[in-house]
């Protein structure tokens, strides 16, 4: 017997290092967001010690699984997708900060924005309106080229050999992906059709997502590496034991998005292999603001499993060890430096176009020089489907971004609606036209059609980029506000004041962007005011009402920042702007019937105007079972100095003058103490989100003027200085919010410091924005 008890164990001591080396493949499925499940089985595992020989993944497994092949821990994963950053990059928003004012126009009321392209043949291609991943491509691009340069393009010298999982949809093959860009690989796993467009490979074939063929690539694994036990981790079922009849609306646009997704065979890791299926209930493909809870249902998902795991898997990784093997990887990875950009898809002359975006700091591009210049590039609407690509060459000891511009769009048009509880409902329309050889040729017109406002602009831009990227712009604008028509929905006219006011400006303009967070811009033209007005507020049919033209000169410098997240209802950045104006011009002033025995006139007027406005937003995320809902404070400061002298009437004083604008609506009433040549203004916002894209939104504000217009005792059509600082105005507003696909949806109810206007009820749907006129 004790012979035999010795045989027994030497036969287990020699088995023992059959056990050692076994190797553990891990799956990971495609599902969209619930994909970030992964991230909590990737930290289970390593806590555990559970080894990871080979990783396979699909759409969004195949980006968590190319992270952690690429040299990126659990943790470092998990903190990358809980970054607010994250959203933007999934959502196609956006990065705060990454305001482009070099090629912006001023904001448009645009709700639906069309690319299309037209060739010398008159053919015409649309571009379709997926997820905007201008963002995401180079994200993805940066942080896995220092793994792709280590492993050599090839994905078995990564940290963990690895594999992601395409598609050709047109002959419906599998595409297994082993070498070349690790990106790409990622790329084309994730361009599921309808959501992410996809990018074409250098042989020119284009491929999508590997969950059109194969969303649980248990095969791929078991074919490409023959590991001895297979971990695979299932996110992407799209079927419900029970018909979700109560559900079944809200869940349709995540279903249609998996509707081709095949459904894993849960045996197919094989019988020694472990099958983790996480709990997420009502969680769909598109809750990507449910990071953090996705998270932690992985990882309850693997503990559950934990003990088979470690029953089927005896041997154990190091810790130490793989965190000494995952820092001698990072460590190998090239400086990041660029020595050249390249530029393919596009005539010679128009790659030197693009070229001239990327601007080197010294003999080679940092990274902060070419994040500048691609974002400038993409910015742009003639250059779209842009596609970052980064590759270390050895011979020059350095990076290489090769941009694949294939396609552009040379003509743009624009649709936006707003609709209002008042009368001041309209309807956008805009068109841009444009041409590349040397330098970059703009025409854009459009046009705002209203019954208080209409208004169009015109412009011709040439757009030179290089060290000191510029523009040259000649406009024309014309404005016309009529304050009569301000009655209710249904068209019922309330003639609460009686103010027309027109302005006509045809101006050259220069900007100059030293970065693609700010602009200065230099301009000058000539301008015509025209504003027709009554003296008093009980008027008859017959009256005629009264006409202040004032034509000349002016000129103006201003330097804008810009970071605000949204174009109205902002929750996240800041904006800073700084103006001087100088005016010379001729008022003549022709009495209506209102105007008692003041005669006209013909009054020569030179004034300067200094402007100063900051808004900034401090935001702050929180996350719970629902998902990430906005927590933001906010506060605007502006201040107004002016050397404008008195007009004819105290009516054509306030309409010549400028004015506080804090609310939307702002523009839409004409308020008397709300207008002069100086003024200072404060205000508090406060943002937080009731629910998904409902918010609530409370405003306070207080303005004073300093030297105001006042009306003459002896004569109160005259105006007169008022005292040298006026009591604080106060204005609020309190109201719920909703970001919708065509613009914001809106009901406030609003407080002015005015007696004719002291509350109110404004709703609106779509963006509630005006041109500047001609002064401002």
């Amino acid at each position: 017997m004790r012979k035999i008890y010795c045989l027994l164990a030497l036969l287990s001591l020699l088995l023992r290092p059959a056990a050692h080396a076994q190797k553990v493949g891990l799956v990971l499925s495609g599902g969209g967001a619930k994909g970030l499940a992964h991230v909590g089985v990737l930290r289970v595992l390593e806590k555990n010690q559970i080894p990871i020989d080979y990783i396979v993944g699909t759409s969004m497994g195949a980006i968590v699984g190319a992270m952690y092949a690429a040299g990126y821990s659990p943790e470092q994963i998990e903190e990358i997708v809980l970054k607010p950053e994250f959203q933007t990059w999934v959502s196609g928003a956006p990065l705060e900060g990454k305001v482009y004012n070099y090629y912006d126009s001023d904001p448009t009321p645009a709700s639906l924005h069309l690319r299309l392209a037209i060739d010398s043949t008159l053919s015409t291609r649309v571009t379709p309106r997926l997820v905007d991943d201008v963002t995401l491509n180079y994200v993805l691009a940066t942080m896995l080229a220092p793994a792709g340069a280590v492993a050599n393009y090839n994905f078995d010298n990564l940290l963990v050999p690895y594999r992601a999982v395409a598609s050709e949809v047109f002959t419906r093959e599998k595409v297994i992906q082993r070498s070349g860009s690790l990106s790409d690989a990622v790329r084309n796993s994730m361009a599921f059709p309808l959501a992410f467009r996809p990018i074409r490979q250098p042989d020119g074939r284009y491929l999508f997502d590997g969950a059109v063929v194969d969303n649980f690539p248990t095969g791929v694994m078991r074919d490409e590496f023959q590991p001895d036990v297979i971990i695979g981790v299932n996110v992407g079922d799209v079927a419900f034991d029970k018909y979700p009849k109560k559900r079944d609306d809200a869940l349709l646009t995540s279903t249609l998005l998996f509707l081709g997704s095949n459904v894993a065979d849960t045996t197919s890791v094989g019988k020694n292999g472990i099958f983790i299926q996480p709990n997420l209930g009502d969680i769909t493909a598109a809750d990507f603001s449910k990071a953090k809870q996705l998270v932690e249902l992985g990882t309850q998902a693997t503990i559950e499993k934990l003990d088979l795991l470690r029953q089927r898997i005896p041997r154990r990784q190091d810790t130490l060890a793989l965190q000494a093997r995952r820092l001698a990887f990072q460590q190998r990875a090239p400086k990041p430096e660029f020595t050249q950009i390249t530029v393919q898809g596009l005539p010679p002359r128009q790659q030197e176009f693009v070229r001239r975006f990327f601007q080197r700091s010294g003999d080679k591009y940092t990274p902060g020089d070419v994040e500048e210049g691609y974002y400038r590039l993409v910015n742009n609407d003639f250059f779209n489907n842009v596609y970052p690509r980064i590759r270390y060459d050895k011979k020059q000891e350095g990076y290489v971004l090769g941009l694949d511009a294939r396609q552009n769009s040379n003509l743009t048009t624009d649709l936006g609606v707003m609709l209002s509880t008042r009368s001041m409902s309209n309807i956008f329309l805009g068109v841009g036209y444009r041409y590349l050889t040397r330098f970059l040729y703009t025409v854009k017109a459009d046009a705002t059609i209203g019954r208080f406002y209409n208004g169009a602009r015109g412009s011709f831009r040439i757009s030179v980029p290089g060290n000191v990227p510029l523009y040259f712009e000649p406009v024309v604008t014309f404005n016309n506000f009529n304050y009569q028509d301000t009655g209710g929905l249904l068209g019922s006219s309330a003639q609460n004041t009686q103010v027309q006011q027109r302005d006509v400006k045809a101006y050259l303009q220069m900007g100059i962007s030293p970065n693609y967070r700010s602009r200065y811009i230099l301009s000058g033209g000539l301008f015509t005011n025209r504003d027709r007005f009554a003296n008093t507020n009980d008027i008859n049919s017959s009256a005629s009402l009264d006409q202040s033209r004032l034509q000349g000169l002016t000129a103006s410098a201003n330097f804008e920042r810009n970071s605000l997240n949204r174009r109205q209802y902002a929750v996240a950045g800041r904006r800073v702007e700084f103006g001087l104006r100088g005016v010379t011009a001729r008022e003549k002033y022709d009495p209506g019937s209102t105007a008692g025995d003041i005669p006209g006139r013909t009054k020569n007027h030179n004034w300067v105007k200094l402007n100063v406005y900051n808004e900034q937003y401090f935001t702050f995320n929180k996350s719970d079972s629902v998902g990430t809902r906005i927590h933001a404070w906010g506060y605007l400061m502006e201040a107004e100095l002016s050397t404008q002298g008195p007009f004819a009437t105290y009516r054509s004083s306030l309409t010549s003058s400028s004015v506080f604008l804090p609310l939307p609506d702002s523009r839409t009433l004409f308020l008397d103490r709300y207008r002069g040549t100086a003024f200072a203004a404060a205000g508090l916002r406060y943002v937080k989100a009731v629910t998904g894209s409902l918010e609530w939104r409370t405003e306070l504000y207080a303005h004073t003027l300093f030297r105001g217009w006042d009306r003459q005792q002896y004569n109160p059509l005259l105006p007169k200085r008022g005292q040298t600082v006026s009591r604080p105005y106060l204005t609020a507003m309190t109201g719920f919010m909703y970001q919708t696909p065509v613009g914001p949806a809106a009901l406030q109810f609003i407080h002015y410091d005015d007696s004719n206007h002291r509350f109110g009820v404004f709703a609106h749907i779509g963006y509630v924005l005006f041109r500047d006129r001609a002064l401002d």
